[in-house]
């Protein structure tokens, strides 16, 4: 008992005398800490101070405030916005045929190309002040979204100028004599705009651009001028083989010390005429898949006035914090968008195909086999479709969190590419076999496009979403790093020692909240909602703090190793995310009213990310050293072991009713997929398909009844048992010519194109 009395005196005395507590415990800590804080380049310091925190930051503190969550405004669009979806968007769209653009002319029709331009697709994100639209981020995501469904080429073509590139950084960083010049050009479509970063030896180290620009004097338009000369060489430019401006990220020196005392003055962007001297639009690159521009561009000494410094030469240098905070909004744009897109339309194709396709004279969808894929692709749409609008809300709220976009752009894509996997294998031969018919076989070829723009996904899961999430996120590590790093070592100390108190405190409370809800398995737990999805927020906060602990733990014992262990903090990361993701789906399904008919796909969505959750953190215990504190750590957060499960059969069989079948919830989550009104387009005649075959659906009945009893003879041609039913009157005329055109309709949907031997004039026979 005097031990233990002795025990709680010293824990009283650490915590409530400071002078005790800084020199027995804060300062040792403070001192290993400073030496194990891993060197931080200017690059990476400038990618972590970049963006905001958002939810993110809830999800990280172990105890989210999810009426805060339920406050977030819902992403919606103006009138003004809606018009232009329904009016512009919907013609420039009847205006594509994509099969001709991927397969034949390799570009865009000119008619489209002007059409794109007249009409502002270009400047959604320009004001109005300079003749651009001022759109959303809502708007911006939803557009480039439905065009996808359509044509992911053109949908590229729109969302480069619209995302990070010359528009963007001039409304944020540009002289006014620079927006002056370029906005409205830019607006009005005489301005192509690409911006060239990557180049053949980096690409997600920007840092490590080998491309520079040395300021000197030069004469330039009769006038000896303060500029730069420029060496250059870019591959993956978009738009690079038709733009007119070109947006360059360069490395800038400064050996005569001609702005200041400054040699080596950093990563710098310029805006450059693609008609200036020296400025080479090189060889055109070939996307798989897709049309839309994308090459290189180099230069060899060329050279360009100050002036021409985005931002001007007060701006030189900061070229690689602007590109970050620009990215980290586009993030959450444009590469979600896309795979929103994929989405959209697998759903809305693949439900209908499930269901007019037969075998065995049966819809395949009635097979259990289509509808675990079915399934997925459905709960999947619904994620995506949710998280969409999740993230483009907080960059209408003014926010740049660069985390969360991260999450989105990583998880986003991957959905995407799992949804359009299962599309093509229920789909099986038509998905295979090229032509206008096929609107699925572009999207399959394009996708690893946008798994890999803005760095492959492998970077951002294992280097960007924890290894930044986990500081920036975090309630007191970014700051106590901040304090490590401070000069003055005394007043480091004093921020030090504050944050280590509530850090300490913040730990022991996560790791209290944690034991309990394993123990009781969150029974007890407080729910902000009633009904089905309550228990879903018990769950995420017994998994948000569970997060909380084995990052505190991880970030104590591996320190700055921490971010070379990608594995391990690609785990957490996984965590993080589906928490994310979770979260997108309950602001769903709370913004939508709370549809009964969605339930199916919310509990799919969230048991999901839950079973995600428990197999990230089962990777995370197997493989976390020392082997004895993963142990403890897994007791805690698991007491019971892992008990998240996949969603069920029976879940699964409750969404396909939903969607092979005409509804509110599946038209909610296909709503973006756009239909032609020609009957020979290829998603609209699979949809008219569709609903035909289900206005027919009693007369089919009758039919198969009549087969079975006898009444009519079994395995013929539909249309010799439909002339048979006719004769004995078991159906009317106007039936009989119903159930005749259901069928035209679902034969020509499920036609496979084909091409005559002239198509293709030196094929070998």
């Amino acid at each position: 008992m005097t031990f233990l009395l002795l025990i709680i005196l010293v824990i009283v005395l650490l915590f409530t005398i400071t002078e005790i507590r800084t020199k027995y415990l804060t300062k040792p800590i403070f001192v290993a800490f400073k030496k194990i804080l891993p060197p931080m380049s200017t690059t990476e310091k400038t990618a972590m101070e970049a963006g905001d925190v958002w939810w993110d930051g809830e999800i990280f503190c172990g105890k989210p405030d999810w009426q805060k969550l339920h406050d977030y405004p819902d992403a919606s669009l103006s009138k003004e916005e809606q018009d232009f979806l329904d009016n512009q968007v919907n013609t420039l769209l009847a205006m594509i045929d994509d099969f001709k653009i991927v397969h034949e002319a390799h570009d865009l029709p000119k008619e489209v190309w002007d059409y794109m331009k007249s009409e502002g697709f270009f400047a959604m994100i320009i004001p109005k002040s300079y003749g651009g639209l001022e759109f959303s981020a809502t708007a911006n995501s939803t557009i480039v979204a439905k065009i996808a469904t359509r044509s992911t080429s053109a949908a590229v073509c729109v969302m480069v100028p619209n995302s990070l590139g010359p528009g963007e950084l001039l409304m944020h960083y540009g002289t006014q004599e620079q927006k002056d010049r370029w906005l409205p050009g830019l607006s009005n479509g005489t301005e192509v705009p690409c911006f060239a970063l990557t180049g053949p030896e980096a690409g997600s180290d920007a840092g490590a651009i080998p491309d520079k620009g040395i300021v000197c004097e030069e004469e330039f338009n009769g006038v000896k001028t303060l500029g730069i000369k420029l060496t250059w060489d870019k591959r993956y430019i978009t738009l690079a083989p038709v733009a007119t401006v070109l947006g360059l990220a360069f490395k800038l020196y400064d050996p005569d010390k001609l702005l200041g005392e400054t040699e080596d003055i950093g990563i710098t962007c310029a805006l450059i005429p693609a008609d200036h001297p020296g400025v080479e639009i090189g060889d055109r690159h070939m996307p798989m898949g897709l049309a839309f521009m994308n090459g290189t561009t180099s230069g060899k000494e060329v050279f360009i006035p100050m002036d021409w410094v985005i931002g001007g030469a007060d701006y030189a240098g900061k070229g690689w914090r602007m590109l970050v905070e620009c990215l980290s909004a586009g993030r959450g744009i444009s590469l979600p968008a896309l795979a929103t897109a994929i989405g959209h339309i697998s759903t809305k194709t693949t439900s209908a195909y499930a269901y007019v396709r037969k075998q065995f004279g049966l819809s395949i969808g009635k097979f259990e086999g289509i509808q675990e894929p079915l399934a997925r692709i459905g709960a999947h749409t619904y994620v995506l479709e949710a998280t969409r609008r999740f993230t483009t809300s907080a960059l209408d709220m003014g926010a740049k969190p660069s985390v969360v976009t991260a999450i989105s752009k990583y998880h986003m894509t991957e959905l995407g590419r799992t949804v359009l996997n299962d599309a093509m294998d229920i789909h099986a031969g038509k998905a295979i076999q090229f032509g206008p018919q096929n609107y699925l076989g572009n999207l399959y070829l394009g996708v690893p496009i946008a798994i890999t723009v803005e760095g492959a996904n492998i970077l951002t899961r294992n280097l960007m979403i924890f290894g930044q999430g986990a500081t920036r996120c975090h309630p007191y590590v970014f700051k106590e790093m901040e304090a490590a790093a401070n000069s003055d070592f005394k007043q480091g100390l004093k921020d030090f020692d504050a944050l280590l108190v509530k850090h300490i405190a913040f730990s022991a409370r996560n790791f209290g909240y944690t034991l309990l809800s394993g123990l009781t398995a969150s029974k007890f737990a407080q729910s902000p909602v009633a009904g089905e999805t309550a228990d879903y927020y018990k769950q995420l906060n017994r998994m948000s703090s569970a997060l909380a602990v084995c990052s505190d733990v991880s970030m104590l014992v591996l320190g700055g190793a921490l971010k070379r262990k990608e594995m391990i903090s690609a785990r957490l990361g996984d965590v993080f995310s589906q928490l994310y993701l979770a979260s997108a789906v309950l602001k769903r399904y709370e913004a939508d009213g709370r549809q009964v008919s969605d339930l199916p796909l919310v509990h799919y969505s969230i048991q999901n990310a839950l079973y995600e959750m428990g197999q990230a953190f089962d990777g995370y215990f197997e493989n976390f050293k020392p082997k004895w504190l993963s142990s403890i750590l897994r007791r805690v957060v698991f007491p019971y072991g892992i008990s998240y499960r996949k969603p069920s059969d029976s879940l699964a069989r409750a969404i396909c009713r939903t969607l092979l079948k005409s509804s509110p919830a599946r038209d909610r989550i296909t709503h973006l997929c756009y239909m032609g009104t020609d009957e020979k387009d290829a998603v609209g005649s699979i949809e008219a398909a569709f609903n035909a075959m289900h206005e027919c659906q009693s007369i089919e009945l009758k039919i198969h009844g009549a087969q079975k009893t006898g009444k009519l003879p079994r395995r013929v041609p539909l249309a010799k048992a439909i002339e048979k039913a006719l004769e004995i009157e078991l159906i009317t005329a106007e039936e009989a010519a119903k159930i005749k055109r259901a069928d035209e309709l679902r034969q020509a949907a499920i036609a496979v194109d084909s091409f005559a031997p002239e198509d293709y004039p030196n094929t070998v026979r």
